[in-house]
């Protein structure tokens, strides 16, 4: 077992393996690094942990410190020389006419060294502005070309699913992507479609390829004659994913019907000319091939849960006795008003003044008590003046 820490020198790169040499580092620390270029900032991604030996491969670099406040410093005046080199890189670009695209600059820890990364489409003759980069930012310069995956992978961005860029995420190595899965896979061959933001195809058609190839070997070719519980016929759709195939009958007019993988048997696999001498099987043998559904189990032997809570409920409300209603007393207690009976259009005019006459009373006495609580009201709230 061999003891690291997992490093990372930009955001979202790969990761890499450093010997701690007996210092305890933890994640999101900065660390100074020894590395081929020379000393290196970088960024704990893990702390001190241990691994196999065939996982490292040796000879391991170590690490040279615990970055301190002035190494943060010059890796942040770094980043800035970084971004002033990018602009002055694409005037120089454009000077000298070259057929290039920037991608990206990386300067040195110790800021002797700066190297470009670009993408092009054929081999770019760049020793004179090697020398008129060198001559602008006094430091020894590198270009590097690229191919367009690993610019995307710099560069970062959304894919057509809206989610990050594989290759900027997880995929520590690109995997070889070709056409030929696009087909197995029955997806539209429509480069728009298949290709990612780098103009490749993209590395998402390697994820599920394997399970493709499996389900081929299970289900039928194209235009493979096979015989099926209703009869023979011919394989006109293929559906890899849920393994059902549509086949188009001899003896039937009617559109052609869907089975699964299970309830066919292949007599010819892909397009060709019918056995000869083939004689259909009788329509009993076929029909042994047609998968019989499982019936569901007895409803009274286990109920479900929905109908054993009903029933409890039911059970517990017919034992709880009702619970008894308490008497308001008298006072409370409203009078019903009696039924008037209804007037109707035979009503007679002297039955209208009866009852006005009857309601007459209770009007004086509201108006009665209204003129007490207006005299009331009125007095003072202090004693006699």
């Amino acid at each position: 077992m061999t003891e690291i820490i997992s490093v990372r020198f930009k955001p979202g790169g790969k990761q890499y393996y450093f010997a701690p040499q007996g210092l305890k580092i933890k994640a999101g620390d900065g660390v100074v690094l020894d590395t081929a270029q020379g000393l290196s900032y970088g960024e704990c991604v893990r702390g001190n942990h241990l691994v196999t030996d065939d996982m490292v491969l040796q000879p391991l670099r170590t690490v040279v410190r615990v970055a301190t406040q002035r190494d943060k410093f010059t890796a942040e005046k770094n980043r800035q020389r970084e971004k002033d080199a990018m602009r002055i890189c694409r005037k120089k670009i454009a000077r000298h006419g070259l057929d290039m695209k920037l991608v990206d600059a990386e300067c040195s820890f110790e800021g002797n060294k700066i190297l470009f990364f670009f993408t092009s489409d054929g081999r770019v003759d760049f020793r004179a502005l090697v020398k008129d980069l060198a001559t602008s930012l006094h430091a020894r310069i590198e270009l590097r070309q690229i191919g367009v995956r690993d610019a995307a992978r710099m560069l970062g961005g959304l894919g057509i699913c809206g989610k990050p860029f594989c290759c900027g995420q997880f995929l520590k190595q690109f995997q070889p992507v070709s056409i030929k899965m696009a087909k197995t896979q029955n997806l539209s061959l429509n480069p728009a479609k298949i290709s990612g933001t780098c103009g490749r195809l993209m590395c998402c058609l390697k994820y599920e390829q394997n399970a493709y190839e499996d389900a081929v070997k299970r289900c039928p070719r194209q235009e493979s004659f096979v015989e099926t519980p209703d009869g023979v016929g011919t394989v006109t759709a293929v559906n890899l994913l849920r393994e059902r195939v549509r086949v188009s009958l001899e003896d039937s007019e009617d559109s052609p019907q869907t089975y699964s993988v299970k309830e066919i048997n292949v007599v010819r696999s892909g397009k060709g000319k019918r056995p000869e001498g083939y004689v259909p099987p009788p329509p009993e043998e076929l029909a042994r091939l047609r998968l019989v559904p499982e019936e569901p189990e007895d409803k009274a032997a286990a109920p479900s849960l929905s109908e054993a809570v009903e029933q409890a409920i039911s059970d517990h409300q017919s034992a709880a006795p009702t619970p008894r209603q308490k008497k308001k007393p008298k006072k409370y207690q409203q009078k019903q008003a009696k039924p008037r009976p209804e007037k109707t259009a035979s009503t007679t005019q002297e039955e209208q003044w009866e009852d006005m006459a009857q309601a007459l009373p209770s009007v004086k006495k509201i108006n009665n008590a209204s003129r007490r609580s207006g005299r009331k009201s009125k007095r003072p709230s202090g004693g006699k003046n």
